[in-house]
């Protein structure tokens, strides 16, 4: 006797094959370039991976980079389902090829050139032309941002040369915040001295300076405004304002130092209060303000958003009038 409802066939793709066999070749291909073929680096025995992995430390000020695989990984796990949804029955689109084959090309040119950072600049677009060639628009345009993301784990050469005016900025607004509470402070440079010699000078040094925590609250604000439930002029807003809210929060950072210092144990200050101050001052403080502006542009706050109302507009038809007719 025959089931009812007898099992349906798993999906395959115009070829006859299921669907996972594509993306699953496509994906071990990808793998024996980036983490087994060798030459890349100073000596020339990294692969991309391991070199991307050992420039993600405080000497770069690029000690967030592990966390950006991470967010990718969990960014397409909280899209697989409607991943999933998309890809039944999607069409490729060919011209997803070409994005596939101008990543393929950066890595060429890296290997020969020695230059990682494009070997790993073009992985995005191997993976998302892959995607485009695979399944369409629809399933590209969700992969976009998760696969374009890694760009931020990406260190810039002579990033932190280029931070000198950022430097000389978080020095003089520490001095301004300090002056709030009544410390008197002289600059030179990026050396802060205390007027009566409370403490013994800090110098506001590359790391200090905020580059550290603006690359950080970039990748957080940029993951905000990609989830944030807003237009696109709103969400580049989102994005933009980590550049003022992580100068902003660095000052009160470095203004507490400076207080901690004057009122307080100067040792404390530039050691233990140093290295905390970040977790404990500039991320809740950053994270706050830009809770503020997202619940400014949503005129109120983003988990409470206004419901639109709906008005209804009701015609109403008078009633003809009763018509006279004459009988003759």
């Amino acid at each position: 006797m025959e089931s009812p409802n007898p099992p349906s066939p798993p999906a395959q793709d115009k070829r006859g094959l299921p669907l996972w066999v594509a993306p699953a070749l496509c994906g071990l291909i990808v793998a024996i370039f980036y983490f087994v073929v060798q030459g890349f680096g100073n000596a020339g025995t990294h692969t991309p991976a391991a070199w991307l992995q050992s420039t993600w430390n405080s000497e770069n000020d690029f000690e967030h980079g592990f966390m950006v695989p991470i967010i990718m990984v969990g960014l397409i796990a909280w899209q697989w389902k409607n991943l999933k949804n998309l890809a039944q029955g999607a069409k490729g689109m060919g011209i997803g090829m070409a994005a596939a084959i101008l990543g393929m090309a950066f890595f060429v040119i890296a290997h020969r050139c020695g230059q990682p950072r494009l070997a790993i600049g073009g992985l995005p677009m191997i993976l998302w032309g892959a995607s485009l060639y695979l399944w369409g628009w629809p399933v590209s345009r969700v992969l976009f941002f998760p696969l374009f993301f890694l760009w931020i784990g990406i260190p810039v050469p002579q990033f932190q040369q280029a931070t000198t005016h950022l430097q000389v900025l978080s020095t003089h607004m520490a001095q301004w915040g300090s002056s709030l509470f009544g410390i008197e402070t002289i600059v030179r440079g990026t050396q802060i001295f205390s007027a009566h010699g409370t403490w013994e000078p800090l110098e506001i040094n590359e790391g200090c300076g905020g580059i550290r925590s603006l690359m950080a609250l970039i990748m957080i604000s940029s993951v905000w405004a990609y989830l944030a439930k807003v237009s696109l002029w709103k969400k580049a807003i989102l994005l933009l304002s980590a550049f003022p809210l992580a100068i902003l929060g660095n000052m009160m950072r470095l203004t507490s130092i400076f207080v901690i210092s004057e009122f307080g144990d100067p040792k404390f200050a530039a050691n233990t209060w140093h290295d905390w101050s970040g977790l404990v001052i500039f991320y809740p403080i950053s994270l706050f303000l830009l809770l503020l502006v997202h619940s400014a542009l949503e005129q109120g706050l983003p988990w409470k958003r206004p419901r639109k109302r709906q008005v209804r507009r009701v015609v109403g038809e008078s009633e003809p009038k009763a018509s006279t007719v004459s009988v003759p």
